[in-house]
């Protein structure tokens, strides 16, 4: 199976059972699922640091033409990625976690 930060976004038209959800959570350390989606808090040593992180996060997202929730502080962002067409997860929320885990540990 291709590693979930190589695979690409695509339209979804249903959500992804929890068990299978769990099962891809071993791709993605410290993301948590929970009822709004998968959920991650990163911590940074200040307001630039934070806001690099937050234009990556937004250049992701734009070109897989998926967007997370995203609650900024001085030296941290929380991260939650939900498929509002579905009503939950879908794939697309993994995928978009694993492309983030990628961009900070490249």
């Amino acid at each position: 199976m291709t590693p979930l930060a190589a695979r690409r976004c695509r339209h979804r038209t249903e959500g992804i059972p929890r068990a299978e959800a769990e099962a891809y959570l071993g791709e993605l350390p410290g993301w948590t699922l929970d009822a709004e989606g998968i959920t991650k808090t990163f911590s940074f040593a200040n307001f630039h640091e934070t806001m690099a992180f937050v234009n990556a996060v937004a250049w992701l997202a734009h070109r897989e033409d998926h967007h997370p929730d995203l609650a900024v502080g001085y030296n941290r962002c929380h991260v939650t990625w939900s498929t509002h067409s579905v009503g939950g997860l879908s794939e697309n929320d993994l995928i978009c976690a694993a492309k983030v885990e990628a961009l900070l540990a490249g």
